[in-house]
């Protein structure tokens, strides 16, 4: 299994922007449930904590094989989320491992 965690800045000059970009990011990422082969679980968190070097949104997903995680990388549905976020995000962080 291969653990894949997102984690990303939201755009936005105000506070409420950035949460609402946050909610848009989350609902279009969770409808990727069910679209994707391999795709085992997958949830999005945002920060509570508040400190200035933390990220804004968190995705945590879980894929069955490395070969699910790189088809992941070029399936449509996959593809129609990043360009349906557009330049909602100013900062992207990820890390994948396997245990």
């Amino acid at each position: 299994m291969i653990k894949h965690i997102v984690m990303w800045n939201m755009s936005g000059e105000t506070e409420e922007d950035r949460r609402k970009a946050a909610e848009f990011l989350r609902s279009r990422f969770e409808e990727l449930r069910g679209e994707v082969p391999g795709l085992l679980h997958l949830e999005v968190g945002f920060d509570h904590s508040r400190v200035d070097y933390a990220c804004d949104v968190v995705l945590y997903s879980e894929f069955e094989s490395q070969e699910a995680l790189d088809a992941y990388g070029t399936h449509p549905a996959h593809l129609r989320v990043k360009w349906e976020l557009g330049q909602t995000r100013i900062a992207r962080f990820q890390v994948d491992y396997t245990l």
